[in-house]
């Protein structure tokens, strides 16, 4: 099984396959309108500013999962990030990362990068917040909250996963290296 296997749907509802993709490098990217880690939108736009023409995509999937911080349907939420953040990079249509309705691609991707910890100025915050939800959450791959990404290389490999604290031009050098 690879990345390449899933079919995904765009904000409209129409299915996109994953092969669309391959060849170039991808973040995956679950968001939130309404989170603390909302403005990593601007840092989501510079990377595909400065990277989209060499080949990467960033792929957004909003998701009302954790604490319902994206609310409103999918044109909604498309508006709000053009209007706010100038993003021009598409969203997808919103999606559940954990649990029974969770989105295949997710499963894949957990399976292929767990949890590996919080890093940075909130991760004292994040574990104790996250620990509050769940105590045992460094001991499985679920998503912990808004804004996790996942770096996929020109191949389809799953690279590494970034967690809600990894601001985006943290994983810029990661990018270049894969284009």
């Amino acid at each position: 099984m690879s990345i390449y296997d899933f079919t995904v749907k765009d904000r409209k509802g129409n299915d996109v396959s994953m092969q669309t993709f391959k060849g170039k490098v991808l973040l995956i990217v679950n968001t939130a309108t309404g989170c603390g880690f909302t403005p990593q939108y601007e840092g989501l736009e510079e990377l595909y500013k400065k990277y989209h023409e060499k080949g990467l995509e960033i792929l957004d999937f909003p998701c009302d999962q954790f604490g319902h911080q994206a609310p409103g349907d999918d044109e909604e939420i498309h508006e709000f990030c053009q209007m706010k953040y100038h993003t021009s990079f598409d969203n997808f249509k919103k999606i559940e990362v954990n649990g029974e309705n969770e989105s295949p691609l997710y499963t894949f991707l957990k399976k292929e990068k767990t949890f590996a910890g919080f890093t940075g100025l909130k991760a004292v915050f994040m574990n104790a917040h996250v620990g509050k939800i769940d105590p045992d959450f460094k001991n499985n791959s679920n998503i912990k909250w808004n804004f996790t990404k996942f770096l996929v290389d020109r191949e389809g490999n799953v690279i590494e996963r970034f967690e809600s604290t990894s601001e985006p031009k943290e994983i810029a050098d990661k990018i270049e290296k894969l284009l």
